[in-house]
């Protein structure tokens, strides 16, 4: 279809954006619209779906404006989104997600760790659904939620009329297709397509077995590729709410960090199983797909064609990464002086601290020498992988009275080294179960310097290629609405012609030993968190 273009939307913790692109890949405009975020006790963090879908259609309207495009050119649309769970009640009319809390306040975002309880004695359960998990569920995951919701929000539970990820959410205002994605039911909700897909007996050992009474009604009855065209396309709303015309291609969506994969993992010059997704963004995802199922005991999955189609599917990674980096920075005496510097630059405070590091034009292996004293293993919302072990919590040690810009430099670089050592872990777990690979592509916001890159090279031992887009997230929706209009063959066409890598940061042989002797300490610190969390 010569002059065709397609849409990627992606709604993260904080915002949702939008990217025109046209069959080659390139970014033609972009957009974005802020979200709230509501933090309450108890680990709560709620979000309205009213509001995201209305800040989906302003970001897609002025995408469609940036670029400059006729929106009759517009042959699909894709979307990713976080991984949070919607509640609603009869008609999609919205549920509040707390007791006597907001009714707007639908949505429990993927971040909120308030059914602790509820994961706890559902992996005491044992249940041989948690092996594609990595042995242990996540708090993070739906059916813990939909646990508490049950037993501390009855209310609600009882007149819920569809409980939705937050990307299949989004496709449903778009189409009306109640239809789930492969990808979210397989990843946050014990969907197993190997295993005949939902699991009655699982759902009633862990009590929810009314889903299961139902048929599954409630939690989706039709699941499907991501990439499947749905319904009839965009409805006649939905088409005007977006600025674009009735009956627009739309794709069964991805979770964000996915659609980070897709738009990566496929570009030319190495097969996809050969490399790993690194997401970085506020949280972290590794994503590592494999032929045959790979078991890894801490990472979730294997799941079946979660991310590339027909292939298996490892997911690991930390519940703060960008997040864990920012708290870190805040407990600094120079924070609010660095911050406001940043802010005068146009920069974020990460982005500005890694410029001035690199300032003096020291190679990063110099760099990294500043912060020789300090180690910091920033789990401050537990650890995602390779221990499942949300309890935990972060270490910082060697710190002194410094209380100037240079110090907050030092503990930055320290941050970064604690995340990178995070992500060799998860590498070297990966490995001795079978699932090894030979390069990292990064994407997401807090992975665009070229100093960080370099860090995650040298620390894990492994090359880290970057991506020729800068939104490779918005790129990989792209690639679904691509996919739903039939524009290619299929997914893995679509991946090599709209994706590719401009630079290739190998590890620098010199610092390997050094990097050997900061693991070690990082995995005692560690370890010692643990230890302490257990007997808190």
């Amino acid at each position: 279809m010569s002059g065709a273009h397609v849409i990627g939307v992606d709604v993260g913790t904080g915002s949702a954006r939008a990217g025109v692109f046209d069959l080659e890949g390139q970014l033609l405009g972009t957009a974005k619209q802020d979200i709230t975020v509501f933090h309450g006790d108890g680990h709560r963090v709620e979000q309205c779906s009213t509001e995201i879908w209305a800040a989906v259609c302003t970001a897609t309207r002025g995408a469609v404006a940036a670029a400059g495009i006729d929106p009759a050119t517009v042959a699909g649309i894709g979307f990713d989104a976080t991984c949070s769970l919607v509640v609603l009640g009869p008609g999609g009319a919205p549920l509040p997600v707390s007791p006597g809390g907001a009714p707007a306040r639908d949505i429990i975002v993927w971040m909120d760790h308030r059914a602790l309880d509820q994961a706890a004695r559902i992996n005491a359960g044992g249940h041989g659904v948690l092996r594609y998990v990595g042995g242990v569920i996540s708090p993070e995951m739906q059916t813990p939620k939909l646990l508490w919701l049950k037993e501390q929000n009855p209310d609600s539970y009882g007149r819920a009329w569809q409980f939705l990820d937050l990307t299949d959410f989004l496709t449903w205002r778009a189409t009306g297709s109640l239809a789930r994605s492969i990808c979210t039911v397989t990843c946050k909700w014990t969907y197993v397509l190997k295993d005949g897909g939902w699991s009655a007996g699982f759902f009633r050992d862990v009590g929810l077995g009314d889903l299961a009474e139902d048929g599954f009604a409630r939690i989706g009855t039709e699941i499907v590729d991501a990439g499947t065209a749905l319904g009839a396309g965009l409805t006649p709303e939905a088409a005007a709410d977006m600025g674009l015309p009735v009956g627009t291609c739309v794709a069964a969506g991805l979770i964000d960090a996915h659609a980070g994969g897709l738009g990566t993992v496929g570009a030319p010059g190495a097969t996809s199983e050969k490399r790993m997704a690194y997401v970085f963004g506020t949280s972290s995802c590794t994503m590592t797909t494999t032929r045959d199922p790979v078991f890894v005991p801490g990472v979730w999955g294997p799941y079946f064609s979660a991310m590339v189609p027909g292939m298996w599917l490892n997911e690991g990674g930390q519940s703060a990464a960008g997040a864990a980096i920012a708290h870190l920075l805040r407990h600094h005496p120079a924070s609010l002086e660095a911050t406001a510097a940043a802010k005068a630059n146009g920069l974020s405070l990460p982005d500005w601290l890694a410029r001035r590091a690199m300032a003096g034009g020291d190679t990063p292996e110099v760099i990294l020498r500043r912060a020789a004293r300090l180690h910091v293993v920033p789990e401050f919302l537990g650890n995602r992988a390779p221990f499942a072990d949300p309890m935990t919590r972060a270490v910082v040690a060697g710190l002194g009275m410094e209380d100037s810009i240079d110090s907050l430099v030092d503990l930055y670089l320290a941050g970064l080294l604690g995340l990178a050592y995070g992500l060799r872990q998860i590498i070297e777990t990966q490995a001795r179960a079978g699932a090894m690979i030979e390069s990292i592509v990064i994407s997401g916001g807090a992975g665009r310097s070229d100093l960080v890159r370099q860090i995650l090279a040298d620390a894990t031992g492994i090359p880290v290629e970057a991506p020729q887009t800068e939104e490779p997230v918005l790129l990989g929706s792209a690639i679904l609405g691509a996919m739903a209009a039939g524009l290619f063959p299929d997914g893995g066409s679509a991946m090599a012609t709209m994706s590719s890598c401009a630079r290739r940061h190998d590890p620098a042989p010199d610092t390997a030993q050094w990097h050997a002797r900061r693991f070690d300490l990082f995995e005692r610190f560690q370890a010692l968190a643990r230890e302490a969390a257990r007997d808190a």
